[in-house]
């Protein structure tokens, strides 16, 4: 009953991946499912597709593994997050397309928001800044563009959830409406320092508290899979959304350690331990998970385009097949070009905030071909985690817990945007030898729910090194690159 099966919902793929009592993988399935792109900045998903494709994985996984349901100790699940569903509680049915975290329609509602003085009240219950990107304001617009649904929502017929409550719900056959603490954390509607939802946040935005889910601790009993799912009842015992399942995934346990996850977007999170640190450098001050009702808290910046940008590369522009053929390409550059590539494909992130920003490319010739474009690419993912590490120690005054980077993620594969990332930050930095290490989190946090898994302290043992990269660019050269990314930084916000 060492077995663990985690659903890592994420924002292409849905997979399921079953990990065996020695916390190894045993099998692993994955499906992609269509993007929506409605009008310009705007990304939806048809939640159909995000439970449908997670079932159906989860069988996969199971199967994979010869195993049976019944053999399977519980489930942990972790998420794709702030990406925002209202369903009908009676029957099940969304009333409206998922609206994923990238989107950006309610730019201009933020900026109303902020220009009537509210970004203060909002930072200082729940450690985000206002910007398009949380829960809150796609959970608004929903109301506001779909006919009657905010009466219905004040009569409690409507329920509310980022992913991991919309597959819950469909998991428990609707008996469990519930969410973590760190997916609550990124709702903008949740006070991390009291625990609870924010009556005066939901008051500002209209939004009635009947639809907005529970919330628990990240290891707790979320409720039992329906039966005639996968065979047989299982527990589910962990959620967390998917970059704080990641910092629990790379044992960043102990204040002053940071990781950086490399998916669709980028996210490095720096473990503050039981003190919420206030950012001056637009970071975000959020929940890194919770245990025994005991917040963790973290700072963390968000990169929104990094293993985006090879897709870009791959389906926008079509100069790659395969993601993999960047490492190549990169390492055939022609060194005499020094191409800058800022993928504010949907405005930038931390720390500068610009949601109407957009990408730009400077410095090429007539000889720029897909070589360049791939290592300008990979470059521009390490230059965004150099503009999160710097804010992060003006913010954090104590010293590191280690000096290195736990990276992840599929970009933590290749080996050139590694290399690269620890020239340009100057410091080492450290690939697991698990890269699964969003899924191992929330594996974890089942797994020791259970009993059938260590405790943290064993868990943090068991973590080890695959491979350090280690700075090997010339100070001088490091701090010139970087000024130049700085310059065109600044070109794309000047626009």
């Amino acid at each position: 009953m060492g077995y663990i099966l985690a659903l890592d919902q994420g924002t292409t793929s849905s997979r399921g991946i079953v990990f065996g009592p020695d916390m190894r993988i045993v099998a692993t399935a994955q499906e992609e499912f269509p993007q929506h792109y409605p009008a310009s900045g705007w990304v939806e998903h048809d939640p159909s597709d995000l439970w449908a494709s997670t079932a159906a994985t989860a069988r996969a996984a199971i199967e994979k593994a010869g195993l049976k349901a019944k053999d399977i100790a519980a489930i942990g699940i972790t998420n794709q997050r702030e990406t925002t569903l209202v369903w009908d509680r009676k029957t099940g049915k969304p009333i409206h397309n998922a609206i994923v975290w990238q989107d950006r329609r309610t730019a201009d509602f933020c900026a109303k928001l902020r220009a009537d003085g509210h970004e203060d009240m909002i930072t200082r219950r729940t450690g985000l800044l206002v910007d398009p990107y949380f829960s809150a304001t796609k959970l608004k617009y929903i109301l506001d563009v779909v006919d009657g649904a905010r009466d219905r929502a004040r009569k409690g017929e409507l329920a509310f959830g980022t992913v991991d409550s919309w597959l819950i719900w469909n998991l428990t056959g609707g008996r469990s409406h519930v969410t973590d603490a760190t997916n609550a954390a990124r709702t903008m509607l949740y006070d991390i320092h009291k625990g609870r939802w924010s009556q005066t946040i939901c008051d500002l935005f209209d939004i009635p508290q009947a639809m907005l889910p529970q919330v628990h601790d990240c290891a707790a009993n979320f409720g039992h899979t329906r039966a005639d799912l996968f065979g047989h009842e299982i527990p589910i015992l962990g959620v967390a959304g998917d970059q704080q399942a990641a910092t629990i995934g790379q044992a960043c346990f102990q204040p002053g350690m940071v990781k950086s996850t490399y998916g669709t977007g980028c996210f490095v999170v720096l473990n503050t331990g039981d003190t919420p640190v206030a950012s001056t450098n637009k970071l975000l001050t959020t929940i890194a998970y919770q245990l025994d009702g005991k917040p963790t808290y973290a700072l963390e910046g968000s990169i929104f385009i990094a293993g985006a940008v090879v897709q870009w590369l791959r389906d926008g522009i079509k100069v790659i097949r395969a993601a993999p053929e960047t490492q190549g390409l990169a390492e055939t550059a022609d060194p005499s070009q020094d191409l800058i590539l800022v993928p504010a494909f949907v405005g930038l992130g931390a720390p500068y905030w610009a949601p109407q920003a957009r990408g730009a490319i400077f410095g090429m010739t007539r000889n720029s071909g897909p070589a360049e474009f791939a290592r300008a690419a990979l470059e521009s993912v390490g230059y965004q985690t150099r503009d999160l590490l710097e804010a992060m120690q003006a913010d954090w005054t104590r010293d590191a817990a280690e000096p290195s980077l736990r990276v992840d993620g599929g970009m933590a594969a290749n080996d050139y945007a590694m290399q690269f990332l620890s020239d340009i930050i100057g410091a080492p930095v450290d690939r697991p030898q698990v890269l699964e290490t969003t899924a191992l989190g929330a594996a974890w946090l089942a797994g020791m729910r259970a009993g059938v898994w260590p405790d943290m302290d064993a868990f943090a043992k068991v973590w080890a090194v695959d491979r350090q990269f280690t700075p090997q660019m010339d100070a001088g050269d490091r701090d010139t690159r970087y000024a130049r990314w700085g310059r065109a930084v600044n070109a794309v916000l000047a626009v």
